[in-house]
């Protein structure tokens, strides 16, 4: 079922609604278990940001064929999901929105493999909204920085000297560089003006970035029951996240005698560090960053043409980036 947020966007919402059966046959394995699995997870309440951004940043190019539209939507929420797959693996994830994870029933290389055969139902659909070779370049492009953005997580895991640096190159790859394949493939494939195709980029990078440290923030200041994630589980991998990093900054005596426990951190010490990351201001600055980036994200959009997708790229932001879950 599509996210309530979209009921705000009743021209989006209606665009999404046609898209999840159409993502469901895009997924076709006859490895049953695996496929159903992959299928609980495409309808299992995402929020379906990537393609509703695709769509949306559409409507400032020409009209075309909605078919075309509607393989670029799928591409990139499918190209989302074999990441997530694969997100699953290296953090040990047990659940996944709410739903057990392939690795966690099926092992590690069956989960390895589901996500790989979504990268070929991700192609598929790029050919089904181009065949541009320069197309083509900028989605294997956009797929390596993701894929190097993961495989640099390597040098940070534990990582006590960690920079807000290190920590946006991180995020730009793991989450922000499909933000910006998102709004400069959907302007691609309209034919939108260069300057339009140029902005989506930054703005795409901009959102990807301030959501990104907004779900970093959340992992300190969040309601497990709203977020309906665990609280600092990225923490217990060695994901040192932006309020961390600032908080390190800030107090590292604090924090060097708990952090140097590494993966042995019990749940008392991730306790302890989650209030040094409060009370030493670390969490406060990470929040005024993400504000900052709001703030530049809406100054973009700020410079497109006046139309209703505008106003719903602005109102969407602002909800997204001021969520609490």
């Amino acid at each position: 079922m599509v996210h309530a947020l979209w009921r705000q966007f009743p021209r989006i919402n209606l665009k999404l609604i046609a898209l999840e059966p159409y993502l469901l046959n895009a997924v076709n394995l006859s490895n049953q278990p695996i496929h159903h699995k992959i299928v609980d997870l495409l309808k299992s309440g995402g929020k379906f940001l990537r393609p509703g951004f695709f769509y949306i940043y559409s409507e400032f190019g020409e009209s075309v064929d909605p078919a075309v539209i509607k393989a670029g939507a799928a591409a990139v929420e499918l190209l989302h999901v074999a990441t997530l797959i694969h997100d699953d693996v290296i953090d040990e994830s047990p659940l996944r929105r709410g739903v057990a994870t392939i690795h966690t029933q099926y092992g590690q290389k069956n989960a390895i493999y589901a996500g790989d055969y979504l990268f070929t139902c991700y192609f598929n659909q790029v050919l089904k909204s181009t065949q541009d070779p320069a197309d083509m370049k900028r989605h294997i492009d956009a797929m390596q920085v993701i894929l190097t953005g993961e495989l640099d997580q390597m040098k940070y895991n534990f990582n006590q000297q960690l920079t807000s640096a290190d920590y946006f190159h991180e995020i730009t790859g793991k989450t922000a560089e499909l933000f910006k394949l998102c709004f400069q493939q959907s302007a691609i494939v309209t034919h939108a003006a260069p300057e339009i195709v140029e902005l989506g980029g930054e703005i795409g990078i901009t959102i990807g970035q301030a959501y990104q440290i907004l779900d970093d923030i959340l992992d300190y200041s969040g309601d497990t029951t709203q977020t309906k994630k665990p609280v600092l589980e990225d923490l217990k991998s060695g994901v040192y996240t932006l309020p961390l990093i600032f908080a390190n900054q800030l107090v590292p005596d604090s924090l060097k005698p708990l952090l140097d426990k590494k993966d042995q951190l019990t749940d008392t010490d991730i306790q302890a560090i989650k209030a040094i990351v409060i009370q030493s201001g670390g969490l406060k600055k990470a929040i005024e960053v993400a504000d900052e980036l709001t703030d530049k994200a809406l100054g973009l959009i700020a410079k497109l043409p006046e139309q209703k997708s505008k106003q719903d790229l602005e109102k969407l932001t602002r909800m997204l980036l001021t969520r609490k879950q």
